[in-house]
């Protein structure tokens, strides 16, 4: 939310945007209000709620209305973790890791996507991308809407006004009740201590998370659980996370369905939310989260409505459409790739004289990877556009992305009504490509740490490898790293945890995208690993409006590389390698997995989107020889695959 004017009595009318805490409480100004069946917090006059003198007392603090369930994390293990630019401020002192409170460890499991679950459909990270006509996909409305046409039937962002009127008909929630009884300097230092506050007042808190994802992502609500946190799951009925009711690990796992609009979809959570602390197992809700790309514009919307920490829906759409995240970054002065937006075939050849070449065409309704070609000529150009709104017409979504669609199938949802047709034609960036992974709180950043990528698989820009801590020149890094900043603070964002792609082209650093929530896959492992930094943490604590500082060491703890390997041909595969020895064989990898199997068919880049065979992660004592390790052992193992005839 934004801030609100001063003069405003209102129990956040003091509180930072999504991360600071009120210097003072002011819950008289909800005196005599009640909800009804629902647990009120602590009302009592200013005098009654006085701040806290140290850090003692403050450790002391008790959540009022809870509830009563109490999680249960499993306790696993985790392997222990042992010229590159600082991820933290200038003047914020790096210290020693803060201990985690259990140890888990990250759980990759696959999915077979012919299981059929819309849950795990919704969720845009998986690796590997499929046909229309491969496997019977649910038809989700909510799903086309947020791909092709986001935020489709969504409400509007609230007004100034509105706004301040939801913040006033709502009382505080329990976090900020504790808040604001903490004084501010307790709460905002890169410290063991202020850390272990900041866990404290999160222990206990009613936490929903919209769209729990593949069950690759089990391992956020096992990290809430170890927080100690009341975590309500709102997903389609057939989501695998129903089951971690029954183990302890989530306190209610709330049915919606997702295969209707995104208004429905949205209606139907407000309800569950507004009913929570009604039968005393949690609390009332104290935040709302996702780790769901698809999820984020709702999420924003819901947080809106509610009066709680989260992104502005404004900046938000911003940031998930190309052409309004260009047009923010050229209002705030940053570098910005030449751009046009192409709505018809007669400004196709003013675009060309206003980008040049070589350049990229993209859907400018944010189509993932597809729709995305290189063109090298003004006739490349024309025959290129012409192939791409044919595609667009054509496309269905399935998958959580758009792909061309089977007139002999009924898989996917028609998006040919509803989608954008507009291309964007933009300059081609040259040069190494990075992830910048953002921690904002305060409205400053409090850590961002730069990973290389490897080469994209032209001309559909293909994901392949990584490795972290970065390997470019120190400057480089510093250059790119700013840019990220700069970036997310131009859409409008103050606070949250962000996952920013990035480019140091020949003229400079070029930012490619930021995505509001912590990067999936491999980034939440690589951070840890590296930096000793939980981003699910500290989404957690952003969610909650608890400021995040995380503490980052002087020096990175375990360098680490990844291969997400593409098919480089089309065929079908003949033979995988045993991913089960090799794990046993090394303790250098952290996972090793097959994403494909003997018998399946896979494409090669020049017959379309490659499909990704194999995901390996290592450590090694420097990033240079972790990178050097992966790159061996794909050679060493490498999945099999007969060409097509």
């Amino acid at each position: 939310l934004v801030p609100l004017a001063p003069n405003h009595a209102t129990h956040r009318c003091q509180q930072d945007t999504m991360g600071g805490a009120s210097s003072k409480a002011c819950g008289g100004c909800f005196s005599g209000l009640k909800t009804s069946g629902r647990a009120v917090p602590d009302m009592s006059p200013y005098s009654q709620q006085k701040q806290v003198a140290n850090m003692q007392e403050a450790m002391a603090l008790q959540r009022i209305s809870a509830g009563t369930f109490l999680p249960s994390p499993p306790r696993t293990t985790r392997a222990a973790s042992a010229d590159w630019a600082s991820p933290v401020p200038p003047g914020n002192a790096a210290g020693n890791v803060v201990p985690l409170d259990c140890d888990f460890e990250l759980t990759i499991r696959e999915v077979d996507a012919a299981q059929g679950s819309l849950a795990t459909q919704l969720d845009t990270d998986q690796p590997g991308r499929a046909t229309a006509a491969s496997f019977s996909r649910h038809r989700s409305r909510f799903e086309m809407e947020q791909i092709v046409a986001s935020p489709g039937s969504l409400p509007r962002p609230m007004s100034v006004d509105e706004r301040e009127a939801a913040i006033r008909s709502i009382l505080p929630t329990a976090t900020y009740q504790m808040l604001a009884k903490v004084p501010p300097q307790l709460l905002t230092s890169a410290d063991a201590a202020s850390q272990s506050l900041r866990r404290n007042l999160a222990k206990g808190a009613t936490v929903v998370f919209i769209s729990a994802g593949l069950p690759g992502k089990r391992f956020t609500f096992e990290r809430a659980a170890a927080l100690g946190m009341k975590v309500v799951i709102i997903e389609h009925p057939d989501s695998w996370s129903r089951s971690l009711v029954e183990e302890g690990i989530v306190a209610k796992f709330l049915p919606v369905d997702m295969s209707q609009s995104s208004e429905a979809v949205f209606e139907q959570a407000l309800a569950h939310i507004q009913s929570l602390g009604e039968d005393g197992q949690t609390g009332a809700v104290d935040g709302i989260a996702t780790f769901v790309e698809l999820s984020v514009p709702l999420v924003a919307r819901l947080c809106e409505r509610l009066g709680l920490p989260g992104h502005r829906p404004a900046a938000v759409d911003s940031a998930r459409n190309k052409h309004a995240t260009r047009a923010a970054l050229k209002a705030a002065g940053l570098p910005t790739p030449k751009n046009y937006l192409i709505k018809t075939t007669a400004e196709v050849a003013e675009a060309g004289e206003r980008v040049g070449f070589p350049a990229v065409l993209k859907p400018a309704s944010g189509a993932a990877s597809l729709g995305v070609k290189k063109v090298l000529n003004a006739s490349e150009l024309v025959e290129t556009y012409e192939e791409i709104v044919a595609e667009l017409k054509t496309l269905v979504v399935t998958s959580g992305a758009l792909v061309k669609g089977d007139p002999t199938s009924n898989a996917g949802v028609d998006a040919s009504n509803v989608i954008d047709l507009s291309v964007i034609m933009e300059q081609y960036l040259d040069g190494p490509e990075v992830d910048v992974d953002v921690v904002m709180s305060g409205g400053e950043y409090q850590y961002a740490a730069v990973a290389d990528n490897g080469p994209t698989m032209e001309p559909y820009f293909n994901e392949t490898w990584a490795v972290c801590p970065s390997l470019l020149p120190k400057d480089h890094q510093r250059q790119l790293k700013e840019l990220a900043i700069a970036s997310v603070k131009a859409l409008g964002f103050t606070s949250g945890v962000f996952h920013v792609e990035c480019k140091m082209t020949s003229t400079g650093p070029q930012l490619i995208e930021v995505n509001a929530r912590m990067g999936g896959g491999p980034v939440h492992e690589h951070n840890i690993r590296t930096w000793g930094v939980d981003l699910v943490e500290e989404a957690i604590f952003v969610a909650l409006g608890i400021p995040a500082r995380p503490i980052v060491p002087e020096a990175p703890i375990e360098p680490i590389a990844y291969y997400l390997l593409p098919a480089d041909h089309s065929g079908v595969v003949e033979a995988v390698p045993d991913m089960v020895a090799l794990l046993k064989e090394r303790s250098d990898i952290v996972w090793a997995r097959n994403l494909v199997k003997v018998g399946d068919k896979v494409t090669g880049p020049k017959e379309g989107l490659p499909t990704w065979v194999m995901d390996i992660m290592v450590t090694g004592p420097t990033a240079r020889e972790a990178l050097d390790l992966v790159f061996r052992l794909v050679e060493e193992y490498p999945v099999k695959v007969r060409a097509s005839c």
